[in-house]
């Protein structure tokens, strides 16, 4: 069986070893247009940081061997045409047309084939985009140029355009070597993976760090003597000695298309659940494919390195006449914020809406060890379920406490399509040093059980604040302690703490709504209680507390 694969950096030399383990007598060839061969892309601002001390170590095994055309023709059996392009695929004559670096020319044939051909970076058309020190990070060329750059001036002005997944981790990369940092995004928020109000946490982050944010702010210009020297943009000029554009992806399908082969509606390689496109012999993985999300069962363009490797399992599997198939992905993501992480999976609140589900949430600031232990660190979450079947649809976490191994499990209770009642009874490890005795994950389900058992009504922290600023008339009741108070409030909020709640809650009108809150809001919750049975009508309890308040705070 001959298997040709083009693409060598995911996705096809995935498919390539796992061929080698089944059919050992395959005849493969990898068609790389670069240099480097089966690279670790995500770990590239580590690289740039200096995390990553030397560019061979993401192409390496875990014992240090390099994944090179040699390692490949030794080990894996296959043979590796790097610096050479894929042209064109006949489909009839079972063949591909490559050109390699120095001109020649020449067809592979195929009994399979795997499209692995990835994405490329978008550049966006403006003015100046073609300046000098103006970059991309899409390969380990790119990251080699900006590092060599960064290491021969400190303190460089940095303008990050994109406050995705790479622009972030390229700012905190940035700010490892010295940089002074802008992140400039056209949309309302960064991180548009997550919802807003917890993307505000990260934006809060970034500028404790020193890092500028700059949302809802469109690119203009870029100006410059042939290096770039500035960034204009509908709110202002900002000075610039490099530019990092990270504004997106677009799947590479031009070789697909020109070969007839189905392209989805996300613009991607469509395929069905065992990675064969519109060709039963040609097959698509990684960045170049269209995903199916397992939620709503639509198509879906999210593309990540992690699924690369697993679609690229799945096609080798069926190539050897394995009976596998590739459910889906529920858009798990994870990204580094200096000492904050950011999480997610599944639906986001807008999506879920938008997908026609009966939408409830809750917000969960806590400790993600018990408050007593020197470790413990804060971890926000966010829940998003669907109040008829009861189902999670998904999870958002963020902050300095462990939010991977919150989201990992969610990603297995939306898999096995798992209720929040079932989550609440999860049978989680439970040690101080580990987590509290109810892990954070099972209090923010059982908020969810709350409010759709109809024992508590909450509202946002972003509802309230546009409250406020529209003038309702409500009474926005903080029962922490008044030492807590002094250190930080929330301007219109009245204080009664508490423990002096049900002696003073005369004190309170039950002519306009209370919405009480504390810290995290489990005392606004119970605050709820206490005025419930005391007659009161109207009332709510604030969502994540004033740790989650995305307007002004009083400090002192």
């Amino acid at each position: 069986m001959k298997v040709v694969i083009i693409g060598g950096v995911a996705a096809g030399p995935k498919a390539g070893s796992r061929i080698n383990r089944l059919c050992c007598d395959a005849e493969m060839t990898i068609v790389e247009k670069g240099e480097f061969l089966s690279y670790a892309g995500c770990g590239l601002p580590y690289y740039i940081s200096g995390v990553v001390k030397e560019r061979k170590e993401l192409m390496s095994t875990p014992v240090g061997t390099v994944r090179d055309s040699i390692f490949f023709q030794n080990v894996k059996n296959v043979h590796v045409m790097n610096h050479t392009e894929a042209t064109c695929i006949d489909r009839e004559q079972r063949t591909v047309s490559v050109v390699s670096r120095n001109g020649g020319e020449q067809k592979l044939d195929y009994d399979k084939l795997v499209l692995a051909t990835g994405a490329e970076s978008v550049i966006p058309p403006i003015k100046g985009v073609d300046l000098e020190n103006i970059f991309n990070l899409k390969n380990i060329y790119d990251a080699e140029r900006i590092k060599e750059m960064l290491g021969e001036k400190k303190a460089l002005n940095a303008v990050i355009v994109g406050g995705g997944l790479i622009g972030v981790e390229v700012a905190e990369a940035f700010h490892e070597m010295g940089c002074r940092i802008t992140i400039v995004e056209f949309q309302s928020q960064i991180l548009s993976l997550i919802d807003p109000e917890m993307a505000v946490l990260a934006e809060k982050h970034f500028e404790t760090k020193g890092v500028k944010v700059k949302t809802g702010t469109k690119v203009v210009e870029f100006k410059g003597d042939q290096k770039v020297s500035s960034v204009v943009t509908d709110q202002g000029e900002i000075p610039a000695d490099i530019v990092v554009l990270a504004v997106g992806v677009r799947p590479m399908v031009k070789l697909a298309r020109e070969a007839g082969l189905e392209i989805g509606s996300t613009g991607a390689i469509a395929v069905n659940t065992q990675m064969q496109t519109s060709d039963s012999d040609i097959f698509a993985a990684g960045d170049c494919a269209e995903k199916k999300h397992i939620i709503t069962g639509k198509a879906c363009y999210i593309p990540l390195g992690s699924t690369a490797n697993k679609e690229g399992r799945v096609a080798a599997n069926v190539i050897c006449g394995i009976n596998d198939a590739y459910p889906g992905v529920l858009g798990s993501a994870i990204c580094k914020i200096f000492d904050f992480t950011v999480a997610c999976t599944g639906l986001g609140e807008k999506e879920a809406r938008d997908a026609g589900y009966d939408v409830v949430t809750c917000l969960s600031p806590a400790p993600d060890k018990p408050h007593f232990m020197p470790t413990a660190k804060l971890l926000f979450l966010k829940l998003i379920a669907d109040r008829k079947t009861r189902k999670l649809l998904g999870a958002q976490a963020t902050g300095p406490g462990a939010a991977d191994r919150r989201i990992d499990v969610v990603v297995t209770a939306i898999t096995a399509g798992m209720t929040v009642d079932q989550v609440a009874h999860l049978d989680m490890t439970y040690a101080p040093p580990y987590s509290p005795a109810v892990d954070n994950l099972l209090t923010a389900a059982n908020i969810l059980r709350n409010k759709m058992d109809g024992y508590m009504k909450g509202v946002t922290p972003a509802e309230v604040c546009a409250m406020l600023e529209s003038n309702k008339d409500f009474t926005l009741l903080d029962v922490r302690s008044p030492a807590e108070c002094e250190q930080m409030r929330i301007e219109g909020s009245v204080n009664i703490p508490l423990g002096a709640l049900r002696k003073r809650s005369g004190e309170l009108s039950n002519e306009k709504p209370i919405i009480a809150f504390c810290k995290i809001s489990l005392r606004g919750y119970e605050a709820a209680l206490i005025l419930k049975k005391a007659g009161f009508k109207d009332l709510s309890v604030m969502d994540g507390g004033i740790l989650m308040w995305p307007g002004k705070i009083i400090q002192g």
